[in-house]
């Protein structure tokens, strides 16, 4: 047993939250440990988490791509990837960044993303005219999953629509100026 998995196991670690740095070797050595252990009944895994992750993935193991060794179930970035998560673009001519809700705009909110043709769009959100008196009420608890249950935040998923925003705006409530509380609404 290595020196890092034991120390995973004495200080009850999942091994989802490996110790060594994602994408190097150490990285992946400890979850091929794992699940070799695992596999052969000399550890136990005590974590649904990791047991999924060991279990139904291949992250650790490794496979031939183009005649090049490769990690598997570990994405690598690919240049489009990159421009994304430079999370810099041009909208009508200048550069805006991309996922970082701003206040102002012709509602309380917007933010620029890219729709699924790879165009940059800016999506107005929140309340007209920027509200009013209307609040945003992060700190009550009540109020934060009445508003996700209204606005059925839990399948927002798309990017280029203001109900993702909306509810994912706890997320983002340090840069806003709001009172920070958890992630998510719900």
């Amino acid at each position: 047993m290595t020196e890092g998995l034991q120390y995973h196991l004495e200080n009850k670690l999942p091994i989802t939250e490996n110790i060594f740095r994602a994408g190097s070797s150490k990285y992946f050595e400890l979850f091929h440990e794992v699940r070799s252990l695992y596999t052969e009944g000399k550890i136990e895994l005590t974590n649904e988490e990791d047991k999924y992750f060991i279990g139904e993935t291949l992250v650790g193991e490794v496979g031939m791509y183009k005649g090049k060794e490769v990690y598997l179930d570990f994405p690598m970035p690919t240049r489009e990837t990159l421009s994304e998560m430079l999370q810099e673009a041009k909208y009508r001519g200048r550069k805006v960044k991309l996922g970082k809700p701003k206040r102002g705009g012709p509602k309380k909110f917007y933010v620029y993303t890219k729709n699924k043709k790879g165009n940059v769009v800016k999506v107005n959100f929140g309340a007209k005219s920027g509200g009013g008196k209307l609040a945003v009420k992060l700190k009550d608890p009540k109020a934060r999953k009445a508003f996700a249950d209204r606005h059925n935040c839990e399948d927002k998923n798309d990017k280029t629509k203001p109900g993702y925003w909306s509810c994912r705006l706890p997320r983002y409530a340090k840069a806003l100026g709001l009172t920070q509380v958890s992630a998510r609404f719900w």
